[in-house]
């Protein structure tokens, strides 16, 4: 069962701010920047606020205040001196600091107002490249280290889908205007991490392309009938956990396999799997990619 997440060892905090425990220690003990509750067996634990605060002083020092200098801001102060300078210039590492306080918090009111916030100087495509792909990177790292729970990654990651669909929406009331190609989106069975196939239909579809999405753990054999219907039809999908190692090669020899009876469709892929092909060895209807920008920039 995934229980909330509200105290953190300075582990986590290192993990979630980018400082080190033993930097956050010396600010503690030299500074009182932080007082941390301890366990029966004396270890520190720090709370929602603490992180808070840390995130936040950590914003400050990143912007050339040093250390002794804000440790003599009140507590209320602090967070007002942020918002002062956020106002007068933007910052990502700050913003991706709000959205992981969202997450380890449940707010959906500060991921949407923090949004919101942002739209005011950027479009969506911009937002999801300069913030929500960092913000997924660092998601990964909290993951492994066991930093946040899968509740606090489902809970951010499904906001986010959120906005990704109500950006692909506004395109897809448009009529398509290029027709050379007809792309398919679909994930290979057992996978369901969808998000990045996702952002790559609201790619495609901004460009003017009609998009066929089947999103997660599609079997092979059903892609037969699109093979069939669509001519012009440019498979795309995103390995992110399976094929698994052992048996990716297979699966692209079936996909080519099934081709053949067809059209010969293009078969565009990326996501973590990849590296266990071969791409010397793959044929000219398969492409390879390491990046959502370098499969768009393929269009």
């Amino acid at each position: 069962m995934n229980t909330v997440k509200t105290s953190f060892s300075i582990r986590d905090l290192e993990h979630l701010s980018g400082i080190k425990a033993h930097t956050i220690r010396i600010w503690e003990k030299r500074y009182g920047l932080l007082q941390p509750e301890r366990t029966d067996t004396n270890i520190r634990t720090y709370g929602l606020t603490s992180l808070q605060k840390l995130l936040n002083i950590v914003y400050l020092y990143n912007d050339g205040y040093k250390i002794s200098k804000i440790a003599k801001i009140s507590e209320e102060e602090i967070p007002a001196l942020v918002n002062e300078i956020q106002l007068n210039k933007n910052s990502d590492n700050q913003i991706i600091n709000e959205f992981k306080f969202a997450m380890v918090n449940y707010d959906q009111a500060l991921f949407m107002n923090t949004y919101n916030t942002l739209l005011l100087n950027k479009d969506f495509h911009t937002i999801f490249y300069d913030i929500f792909i960092p913000l997924f990177n660092e998601m990964g790292l909290l993951w492994q280290t066991d930093t946040i729970t899968p509740a606090q990654e489902h809970f951010i990651t499904e906001l986010i889908k959120q906005k990704i669909l109500i950006n692909t929406e506004k395109f897809q009331q448009l009529e398509p205007f290029k027709t050379d190609k007809v792309f398919v989106l679909f994930l290979p069975e057992n996978e369901i991490h969808d998000i990045g196939l996702l952002f790559i239909n609201y790619e495609i579809v901004r460009r003017g392309y009609q998009t066929i999405f089947l999103g997660p753990a599609v079997p092979l054999e059903n892609l037969a009938g699109l093979m069939e219907h669509f001519q012009n039809a440019c498979f795309v999908s995103y390995f992110t956990l399976q094929p698994s190692e052992d048996k990716i090669e297979k699966y692209i020899h079936d996909f080519v396999q099934m081709g053949n009876n067809y059209n010969n469709p293009n078969f565009w892929i990326l996501g973590r799997q990849v590296q266990f092909l071969q791409k010397e060895k793959l044929p000219e209807t398969i492409s390879v990619f390491t990046s959502i920008e370098q499969l768009v920039d393929e269009m």
